[in-house]
């Protein structure tokens, strides 16, 4: 009775509703497996998320450090430099008052060994002008007072430059590397 009642339209109809309702239940099956994948890649986007902005912090905190690494380098690299140059300063300026010292000790002495000479009641015999040749010839090769004390403040000034470039040289920039 049934293939009286079906006939090759209402087969077809129930073949076509049969196909489209395994096509329902396949689409529903992928349905719920994309909605498990987009959950899984969901959670895998936000662990990539948490994971860069956790790289992110920790270059930043290492930059942070790094800078502040460098303040305090730039900070002790100066005050040793300030320290060298103040010391180099002092020496020099305490040479240099010693060498004046000095320079002003010998004219004073050679004054008063002029004037004690022009002071004399005894005539001194005086000397050969062959005796007197070499002596001449040394004082000839040494400088005037003045330009000997010139000399002798450049000469120290020059060493405390020596000095002072050794120094700052001596200074470590970089520490640790």
């Amino acid at each position: 009775m049934i293939p009286r009642l079906l006939n090759w339209q209402g087969m077809a109809g129930l073949a076509a509703t049969l196909g489209l309702a395994i096509l329902l239940l396949v689409q529903k099956a992928e349905t719920r497996h994309w909605k498990k994948q987009s959950a899984s890649f969901e959670q895998l986007y936000h662990q990539e998320q948490s994971a860069f902005a956790t790289t992110v912090a920790s270059y930043r905190a290492a930059a942070d450090q790094a800078r502040a690494a460098d303040q305090a380098n730039v900070a002790r690299v100066t005050a040793d430099e300030g320290r060298i140059n103040e010391r180099t300063a002092n020496d020099y300026e305490s040479r240099l008052a010693s060498a004046r010292a000095y320079a002003q000790r010998l004219r004073l002495s050679s004054e008063a060994a002029a004037d004690r000479s022009a002071r004399r009641s005894a005539p001194m015999p005086v000397v050969s002008a062959a005796s007197a040749g070499p002596a001449q010839a040394a004082r000839q090769d040494r400088l005037p007072p003045s330009d000997a004390l010139t000399a002798t403040e450049q000469a120290i000034q020059l060493d405390e430059l020596i000095k002072w470039v050794r120094a700052q040289a001596a200074v470590d920039n970089n520490p640790g590397l």
